[in-house]
């Protein structure tokens, strides 16, 4: 049997067709929910895989109504519904800090797209449902890492500072200056502080040209009036 004829089987309507299919958009989302839990995101292994497995079901329930014969099925209602649906469950992996931080957006854009692939499953269209999977692996892993390089090495900067609150804020932007860069903007942070004679401020700071925001932190950590600093 060839891969083909093994293809125009699995995009078939045919019951034990739709149950493997449904098999393999589970696996698949479990997959991504892996690659979530390993970088202890709050969506894992058992929401991606829940997303993908009702995704697939919901399209080709959708499809399976399309074919009644004395039923006549909107073919775009359903998908329409999942899409939307899904878009709730995703805000709600995103959350904002108190040091102004955004989180989970990747996790909320993996969980939309995850009930793309689902879907694509689903309706049979096995192979986009895979390019989609390898498409969504290599964001999360090849492309994270590339913008973490390229992140690390830009002009600009946002950090979370805690100073000691008898001149620190002055010492520090005294510092920065010195240093050849430039504030664009500094807030005071409504963070608690680690120690109560500190006081938070988020800061970002233009540098002269590209350098490692690792650097910049260490260098940051060892003035004596700096006692915590978290890039941003």
């Amino acid at each position: 049997m060839s891969i083909g004829m093994i293809l125009d089987y699995l995009e078939s309507a045919n019951d034990i067709a739709v149950g493997i299919r449904l098999l393999l958009a589970t696996f698949f989302g479990s997959l991504i929910g892996w690659e979530r839990v390993v970088k202890r995101h709050s969506a894992g292994i058992k929401t991606f895989a829940l997303v993908s497995l009702g995704s697939a079901v919901a399209t080709a329930l959708n499809i399976y109504l399309a074919m009644l014969p004395d039923l006549s099925a909107d073919v775009s209602r359903i998908p329409a519904g999942v899409v939307s649906g899904i878009g709730f469950l995703g805000a709600g992996t995103i959350l904002v800090t108190g040091k102004k931080q955004i989180k989970g957006l990747t996790t909320a854009a993996s969980l939309w797209v995850t009930s793309c692939m689902g879907m694509a499953i689903g309706a049979g269209y096995l192979v986009v449902g895979i390019i989609c999977f390898l498409l969504i692996m290599l964001a999360n892993i090849v492309l994270m890492q590339l913008s973490k390089k390229v992140e690390e090495y830009s002009k600009y900067i946002s950090l979370y500072i805690e100073v000691n609150k008898d001149g620190g804020v002055r010492k520090l932007t005294k510092w920065i200056t010195t240093q050849g860069f430039s504030v664009n903007s500094m807030t005071k942070s409504k963070e608690k502080t680690l120690q109560s004679s500190d006081a938070a401020i988020i800061i970002d700071i233009d540098f002269d040209k590209k350098r490692s925001h690792q650097e910049i932190m260490a260098m940051l950590n060892e003035l004596e009036y700096v006692s915590y600093v978290e890039e941003i």
